[in-house]
Parts: structure tokens; sequence; C-alpha cells
């Protein structure tokens, strides 16, 4: 299969609706229809999950109602299979913590026309100062 050309819109389409249903609360669960019942894997926090019905376990027992994010970045990049690596970097804040700093990683993969998370990876960038 080809490199896709519009690698770059597909990113920032994908993160402007993933996070547009991850920061509802009252939609939060839908974001596992991104993802595969069985093909797709996510770290949360250097927890590993695989497949949509753990995945969905795990963001329904995140315990934080308001989230505001503010996206600093996303670069993407084409992969030989078709699908397409997306980074983001930026700020969020949960409920009344303090904001801090994040990056995720997405490997979007097709599926019949389509695409899907195959690879999602979510980390807070604290650093221990001590």
């Amino acid at each position: 299969m080809a490199l896709n050309p519009q690698y770059e819109d597909i990113g920032k389409g994908f993160v402007q609706q993933y996070y547009a249903i991850f920061d509802d609360p009252e939609n939060r669960a839908n974001v596992v229809n991104f993802y595969s019942a069985t093909d797709s894997f996510m770290t949360f926090e250097g927890h590993q999950i695989q497949g949509a019905p753990k995945i969905l376990e795990k963001v329904q027992s995140l315990s934080f109602q308001k989230i505001t994010r503010v996206i600093t970045t996303v670069d993407s990049q084409p992969t030989f299979d078709g699908g397409v690596l997306i980074n983001v970097l930026g700020r969020l804040q949960c409920d009344d913590d303090p904001p801090h700093a994040f990056s995720q990683v997405f490997v979007l993969k097709t599926n019949a026309g389509t695409y899907f998370v195959a690879h999602d990876i979510f980390r807070l960038n604290i650093h221990n100062s001590a």
C-alpha cells in the first residue's frame, strides 16, 4: 500500500475529533468507537491495555469530569501500510488540579476505507525535581 499524501489533514482532523469527544464528560465513553475490539493497544501512564472493551473500562474509571485542553502541536507522518502516526503535545487541566503538559501518540490503521486507533500512548509530562 502507498503512503497516504493526506496524512497531515487526517492527523489534525482525528485529533480535533478525538479530543472533542474525550473532553466532553457526557460523550467520553464514545471514544471507544475509535478502537478495535481486539487489535487496539493503549498505554495510559504506563498501564498497558488491549482491546476496545478494556480501553472503555479504563476511560470510564477516570475520576475527573471537567477537562480543559490546549494543543500545542500535532505532528503526523504517513506509515508504509497507509496509516498515520500522530504525535500530540499539549497542556491539560482536570477539574481543579493544576495544569500539566502531556504527550499522546496515536497510530491510525486503515480498515475497510476508514481508520481505527491501533496504538495509543498517553503520558503526563511530570518531572521529579528532587
